[in-house]
């Protein structure tokens, strides 16, 4: 179930103004929204990001329409329609002793040290019992801020450095350097939840049978169209957003067509479908992932010929998924572990992030046959329809259509676009990676 709910029709999207983004608790709504901002402007809308049990249950969009303040019994009614029909979900909390220990890897580079320091506080505050974090310096040349100075004063972080770039490359650093049971990823430019990794050590405990936990990672801000559109065209991280817990369980048996399906369970282990392992990209994203160290060593390493920082520029955290689902290992996905994710704020940003998304897939594809030759079967069997899901003319969220404007019809072109160059950038990176080893 997406939770997507917007109300009325807004007057105020043929020009863009920011979202603002409030998450409420449904049991407790008792504040208007204001449509002023802090410096005095306007906000086009909100997204009312409602909360039900500790865990999101949907977005709603919420226009101001030149109003200057939404009352908070409309809230609360907003707040209520999403959830109409719904059976609460509020399992147990897990004891903190049945908890694994867990480790939390971030690379950076070290482009955005305030964003990142944020971050890292964000994590140093987590409410997990046995958690540190590990940050990986993959910085290149002199960053202006070095990695010592942006963990100071936090207890939980301690800074290693990875030299062979790539992210790929930076999260087995982290690996090898964690001392956790769980190892837990997410990226420079996300904020989680404080509540985070609890949900993923939580989801853990209660099913020893999953491998991963994936997490639902919502905008950190809307402030810009380029923003909107990347919400709009890809849906987020992800995909379509859900917003209910369930497994993705890989069919491994008899036959390459068969393992190359991944059948989507809810939370009861009822089949809800089936879909191609190279859409694995409905799974999750590297912002919000975690393994348990067996799986990682079962599966080794990420390929550092994929992900940023690398010509491949991505693919690597749908590579590690597509390899455990592969293999027949299971998937949950857990929406109460927030994050925070900055989109992208200008247009040629998100124009070349959507080119690098589509060259990264196709590379990926490629890592995956040179690998093992007999995903040529798998892709033969499945991709064509992955490859038509994925790239749709008109990929949008389900439901209505987000406030503000429509974006550029040529935003899915240009991931097709990328898409062509993919195999022979896997191949130079893969070169290039050999040349760090040598």
């Amino acid at each position: 179930m997406p939770g997507y709910v917007l109300p009325v029709s807004s007057a105020e999207t043929s020009g863009y103004a920011p979202i603002r983004i409030v998450v409420i608790d449904a049991e407790a709504p008792g504040e208007g929204l204001s449509a002023r901002r802090d410096d005095g402007a306007r906000w086009g809308g909100a997204w009312l990001v409602v909360c039900s049990g500790g865990a999101p249950a949907g977005i709603v969009e919420v226009p101001f329409d030149g109003r200057d303040e939404v009352p908070a019994d409309e809230v609360r009614r907003l707040a209520s329609r999403l959830l109409e029909g719904r059976e609460p979900h509020w399992p147990e909390p897990v004891p903190d002793a049945e908890l694994p220990s867990a480790t939390v890897v971030v690379p950076t580079n070290l482009a955005r040290p305030e964003q990142l320091r944020a971050g890292l506080e964000a994590l140093d505050r987590l409410d997990y019992p046995d958690a540190e974090v590990v940050l990986v310096d993959n910085s290149r040349g002199t960053p202006a801020v070095g990695a010592a100075d942006v963990v100071a004063g936090l207890s939980r972080v301690r800074a290693v450095r990875e030299a062979v770039p790539g992210i790929s490359a930076a999260r087995n650093a982290g690996v090898r350097a964690a001392r956790g049971e769980v190892v837990a990823f997410t990226d420079d430019d996300v904020r989680v939840d404080p509540r985070w990794l609890r949900a993923l050590g939580e989801r853990f405990a209660r099913h020893p049978d999953e491998d991963a936990v994936t997490g639902l990672i919502l905008p950190g801000e809307l402030e810009t169209p380029a923003q909107l559109w990347f919400e709009r065209h890809y849906g987020g991280f992800g995909g379509t957003r859900v917003f209910a817990p369930m497994t993705y369980r890989g069919t491994s048996g008899a036959g390459i067509a068969r393992r190359a399906e991944v059948r989507v369970l809810d939370a009861g282990q009822r089949e809800l479908r089936r879909f191609a392992v190279y859409g694995a990209g409905a799974v999750g994203a590297g912002a919000n992932m975690a393994f348990r160290r067996t799986a990682l060593a079962r599966l080794g390493d990420f390929d550092v010929a994929l992900g940023t920082g690398t010509p491949s520029k991505g693919g690597e955290d749908l590579a590690m998924f597509i390899r455990l689902l592969w293999l027949g290992g299971a998937i949950g996905y857990e929406p109460a572990a927030v994050v925070f994710h900055t989109h992208r704020a200008g247009e040629d940003e998100l124009r070349a992030q959507l080119h690098d998304y589509g060259l990264g897939f196709t590379a990926m594809l490629t890592s995956l046959v040179l690998r093992d030759p007999r995903h040529v079967l798998g892709l033969a069997a499945k991709v064509p329809a992955a490859v038509r899901s994925r790239w749709a003319t008109t990929s949008e969220p389900a439901g209505p259509p987000p406030l503000g404007p429509v974006p550029p019809a040529d935003l899915a072109r240009l991931e097709r676009a990328g898409g062509r160059r993919g195999p022979g950038a896997y191949v130079r990176s893969l070169r290039a990676a050999r040349g760090h080893r040598s």
